[in-house]
């Protein structure tokens, strides 16, 4: 069923570190981890990511990140099934269950990456659709491919058998204990520049399976950038949608973020959230091939961004092989008195943004909890200045206000006339919330 949680999912995906090659031992290291670790903080969801059903992902990685036609696992009726030799637990047909109750027993969540559509080779092999009359080659849509992935073709609209595999493979990860599915090449099929939302009808198929499957599963839609106009589209049928492209640790994705939250800042509502991707911190791109890197954005720069995604209202999914986080980075993915909003009882608003910084509000109206985040853009450390006052999300709750606690340092600062000032270093953040006498 399509969730309407009041708080945007927080987990951990297995792309930033391992690309295509995770294993299950992975991912049980990574899962128990979180358990032990980040579990009490929020994080509860572990996502397996792409091409957990080819036999011979990253064996070419000097030349395909994706090999074109290459061996995969599946069902006679076209269903991708995780790779034995990777997931070993899956044999016998057993897929992700084994896995899954692994997950479960840690109190965790457990999800899947798919791409939108049918497998090529199910369509190539004319195979039968569970369920339906019509084959897997009838349903394909041949014209619909993505520009970055052989694996799939999409699934033609309305044709009776589109929505029956879409049926048979919630099913079956329904029958897996998947709790969330991220779908790729829909949010925009980028390959089509005149109909970039060319996969709608399959987010609503989508939809469709996940209501009739019985289940509670998140359905997060994948790459970026969504688009405005379809906004309510995404609102209706999906929990999360990706507001930007794979979002890596370089300033200028970071720095392009706020305007891509600005755009997209009306639209955070319960059950439905726009996503600002994965969070690239800690020790990342083991599984890329040139060797795993620490993060290049500085300790000020992952401030900024845990502080915007949180005010925001952003779901959270750390990128990291969380077996090697240093205490530093664990710090910051535990602080529960900055995660606690993401929760819908949280709004955040962009108060102002020019060239050189931006400042965001963020408001719970029940509890009357007030916050300022300053960002600083430029190169250098910049005093920056905000009239609580003129603040339109704290209309009539501004008396009293004295006094404003940083909460990343610690540190506390006045309120005076009305005025909080404080420096922010370069490309770093401030986050206060507001105190009366």
């Amino acid at each position: 069923m399509k969730l309407h949680q009041n708080k945007a999912p927080m987990g951990w995906n297995s792309y930033d570190y391992y690309d295509t090659t995770v294993n299950e031992a992975q991912v049980k290291a990574n899962a128990d981890y979180m358990a032990a670790h980040l579990k009490d903080a929020g994080w509860e969801y572990v996502v397996v990511d792409i091409q957990w059903y080819a036999g011979d992902a990253g064996t070419m990685r000097d030349r395909y990140q994706y090999i074109p036609f290459g061996e995969t696992e599946m069902d006679g009726y076209g269903r991708l099934l995780p790779d034995v030799k990777r997931f070993p637990s899956s044999a016998g047909g057993r897929g992700f269950g084994p896995l899954a109750d692994y997950v479960h027993g840690l109190g965790l969540k457990f999800g899947i990456h798919i791409m939108r559509g049918i497998p090529r080779s199910a369509a190539h092999r004319h195979l039968p659709i569970l369920g339906s009359e019509v084959t897997a080659d009838q349903a394909a849509d041949p014209s619909s491919i993505c520009g970055w992935n052989p694996d799939m073709y999409g699934l033609r609209k309305d044709m009776e058998g589109s929505q029956k595999y879409y049926d048979s493979i919630i099913n079956m990860y329904a029958d897996w204990g998947v709790d969330y599915i991220k779908c790729d090449d829909i949010c925009n099929t980028n390959l089509y520049p005149n109909n970039p939302y060319s996969g709608a009808h399959e987010v609503e198929m989508l939809y469709t399976a996940i209501q009739k499957s019985g289940r509670d599963i998140v359905l997060s839609l994948s790459p970026g950038p969504a688009l405005i106009e379809k906004a309510w589209h995404y609102e209706k049928y999906a929990n999360m949608w990706r507001i930007t492209d794979d979002f890596w640790d370089r300033w200028d994705l970071l720095r392009n973020m706020f305007d891509r939250c600005e755009l997209w800042q009306n639209h955070v509502a319960p059950g439905a959230y726009p996503d600002c991707d994965m969070l690239p911190l800690g020790k990342l791109g083991g599984g890329f091939g040139n060797g795993e890197w620490d993060t290049h954005f500085t300790k000020e720069e992952q401030i900024t961004m845990m502080t915007l995604w949180c005010v925001f209202g952003s779901p959270l999914m750390a990128g990291a092989e969380l077996t090697k986080l240093d205490d530093w980075t664990l710090w910051l993915l535990t602080r529960k008195d900055i995660l606690k909003l993401v929760s819908n009882d949280y709004v955040g608003r962009q108060y102002e943004k020019n060239r050189d910084y931006a400042i965001w509000s963020c408001l719970n109206a029940c509890t009357e909890e007030r916050y300022l985040a300053f960002f600083n853009f430029r190169e250098e450390p910049l005093q920056i200045f905000c009239s609580v006052e003129e603040v339109e999300q704290f209309a009539g709750r501004t008396s009293g206000i004295r006094k404003a606690a940083e909460l990343w340092s610690g540190a506390d600062r006045e309120v005076t006339e009305g005025v909080l000032t404080d420096w922010v270093p370069a490309h770093g953040a401030r986050l206060f919330v507001l105190q009366e006498d």
